[in-house]
């Protein structure tokens, strides 16, 4: 069975992100191959694509590595986002379907309702809504670029527990009713603000440079890979 190449992409990339392969780390296709049970042909597919999107690079005699994104480059995402997700927020306020509304009436009010508690479960209904409200755009473009995002955040930062969560769901809940009532520049300047705010709970990660690999968690052919 051919695993296809995004297939392989997907684990990669999650790998690079939760830290198993250090940043600095060769990349080489005999290694992949056999760590996720694929040929070398997807995993060269998935490491052009990842070197595109920024998690890898290609140097001189040493081959594919896991990119060291500076300072800058680390403050850079953190400023696209910034104006990005208002933008999203703008066009999914025209262009929201009802499946979409109802997909964030109920994060928020999950959100609202588990606030108190924080933990892991909080931080993926985080995600969550991100990913609703960047769809709800309508926009495949931006949809990208902001999932490309969300992966590079999750690589560069470390995101500190939110210091009041219900205050963090009272202001999506504030962009969701100006998405639902179509209120474009209104729902712009709320997530803006919401973004603002959130930057504070990032600080950059410490990734090791040593590049070292430790065992994956996303093996993407488990028959090979037991075999």
């Amino acid at each position: 069975m051919r695993i296809p190449a995004q297939s392989v992409c997907t684990a990669i990339r999650g790998d690079i992100v939760s830290g198993v392969y250090e940043r600095g780390t060769r990349l080489t296709e005999d290694l992949l191959a056999r760590r996720y049970g694929v040929s070398r042909v997807p995993v060269r597919e998935a490491l052009r694509t990842l070197e595109a999107e920024g998690f890898v690079v290609t140097r001189r005699h040493a081959g594919a590595c896991v990119a060291e994104p500076t300072e800058q480059d680390a403050a850079d995402i953190l400023e696209i986002r910034a104006l990005l997700e208002p933008l999203a927020a703008a066009r999914a306020a025209q262009r929201r379907t009802d499946a979409h509304l109802k997909v964030l009436r109920g994060l928020v009010r999950l959100g609202q309702e588990r606030s108190r508690r924080g933990g892991e479960e909080l931080r993926s209904l985080d995600g969550w809504f991100h990913e609703t409200l960047a769809k709800a755009s309508g926009s495949p473009g931006l949809i990208t670029l902001l999932t490309q995002l969300r992966h590079k955040i999750a690589w560069m930062y470390v995101a500190e527990p939110q210091a009041a969560p219900t205050e963090t769901w009272a202001e999506r809940a504030a962009v969701v009713d100006a998405v639902a009532r179509g209120d474009g520049e209104r729902a712009r300047a709320l997530a803006a603000l919401h973004v603002e705010r959130s930057v504070a709970a990032h600080r950059p990660g410490r990734g090791a440079r040593a590049g070292r690999v430790r065992g994956s968690q996303h093996p993407v052919n488990t028959v090979s890979a037991r075999n």
